[in-house]
């Protein structure tokens, strides 16, 4: 739709006046008034419990149900419930099976739209997520996430029955249906069962044949992404792994398990 007026933005920051040569539209002052709270950092909405604040009355209701633990939106046919409205229809897409967001360079489509945006930067090469604490980027937050615990070491996730942590929590609750015994995913094609959905996938591929995850700078393809990582240190020489007890790095985990082997003087594997 046409917008009802066209502003040219006028912003008031440190005693100066910017004005931007392009016309920006909106379609009523009030929105107007939020988009130059993005050029103030202005934030004039304090949650109550903690001292976080926002630009947005909007983004404080939703910052605040995480403290009550409230979870207003509820799925019908399932029962979950959700904190945000979002959540709740991205989980309802999912339900149905629905793919809306279409690569425009391939023919994967996906039902969320930043899963899609993810899938886009292996066509690009694009890496947006940098390193605070080195030079490295990556083109998803969650490696951006992983890589980062090299630094820190955090693992903020602990098993209720054992003392192992560990960095997500999806890898908790997988690692969980080990105490339990639980396998909730079976393969349609044969009658194996898994604990790890991730293991059910890379299964299911050995019916298809399909490698869905391609290297960006070379031909090669693969099942898993795990994967298609541990190929990208081939280009890139990366060695995230490194021994506690000296400098040396590897590229691999099984090659820094091995070497710390040297260390402990551990020999795990017993002639029967």
């Amino acid at each position: 739709e046409e917008p009802i007026n066209i502003k040219s933005v006028e912003i008031n920051i440190a005693k100066d006046i910017v004005i931007y040569d392009e016309q920006i539209p909106f379609l009523g002052e009030s929105h107007l008034v939020k988009h130059e709270l993005t050029h103030t950092e202005e934030k004039l909405y304090q949650c109550s419990i903690c001292d976080k604040t926002f630009s947005e009355n909007c983004l404080l209701i939703k910052h605040e149900i995480v403290h009550l633990k409230e979870k207003p939106y509820k799925c019908s046919p399932c029962d979950k419930t959700f904190t945000c409205k979002s959540s709740l229809v991205t989980h309802q897409i999912v339900q149905t099976g629905e793919k809306p967001y279409q690569c425009s360079q391939c023919d994967k489509a996906f039902s969320q739209n930043s899963h899609l945006i993810s899938h886009q930067r292996t066509h690009t090469g694009e890496k947006p997520y940098q390193c605070s604490q080195c030079d490295k980027t990556f083109s998803l937050k969650h490696e951006l996430i992983q890589h980062q615990t090299t630094h820190t070491g955090e693992k903020p996730y602990q098993c209720s029955q054992c003392d192992k942590t560990f960095l997500w929590k999806s890898h908790l609750i997988s690692y969980q249906r080990t105490h339990t015994g639980e396998k909730s995913y079976q393969c349609s094609q044969c009658d194996k069962t898994f604990s790890k959905k991730s293991n059910f996938r890379s299964q299911q591929r050995t019916h298809t044949g399909e490698n869905p995850y391609q290297c960006s700078q070379c031909d090669k393809s693969f099942s898993q992404n795990g994967y298609l990582i541990s190929h990208h240190r081939t280009h890139t020489g990366e060695k995230p792994y490194q021994c506690s007890q000296c400098d040396k790095a590897f590229s691999h985990k099984p090659g820094l398990i091995q070497h710390q082997r040297t260390h402990t003087r551990e020999r795990p594997y017993q002639c029967s």
